[in-house]
């Protein structure tokens, strides 16, 4: 893996260690990178009213915006224990879609490694952008 890479897989890694999946015992890690270099991560953090949990790209994206405010990203890693990598789920596809673009890496980790790769754009094709409110 490359150093950037090794880096995000590194940082989502810790993070999902700290998940709090004990409704599921699904633990999420996700870490994103800045334009900067910068690395955030966060982790799911499930609630036993389901729908109040929070996903760990959503985390990684509040601890962005809470040490630096908005930046643009330019990649994320999401990781998980499954044979299958995984992908952001829709609301957090629109929520990088927020501080990305369509050219943000994605990449798919699993415990021993990176598993697959491919843009924001390919997984949220017609993103709702600040223009589709300007008319």
């Amino acid at each position: 893996m490359e150093t950037s890479i090794q880096s995000l897989f590194d940082a989502a890694k810790r993070a999902r260690e700290n998940a709090h999946a004990p409704y599921s015992s699904f633990k999420v890690g996700a870490a994103i990178e800045t334009q900067s270099g910068d690395i955030f991560a966060g982790c799911n953090v499930e609630n036993v009213a389901y729908p109040e949990g929070t996903c760990a790209e959503a985390g990684a994206i509040a601890h962005l915006v809470a040490s630096q405010g908005k930046q643009q990203i330019t990649a994320v890693l999401v990781i998980a224990d499954c044979d299958e990598p995984i992908t952001p789920c829709g609301g957090c596809r629109q929520k990088l879609a927020e501080f990305g673009s369509g050219e943000t890496r994605v990449y798919l980790a699993g415990l021993d490694g990176l598993k697959g790769q491919t843009t924001l754009a390919e997984i949220l094709p017609g993103a709702f952008s600040q223009s589709h409110l300007e008319g």
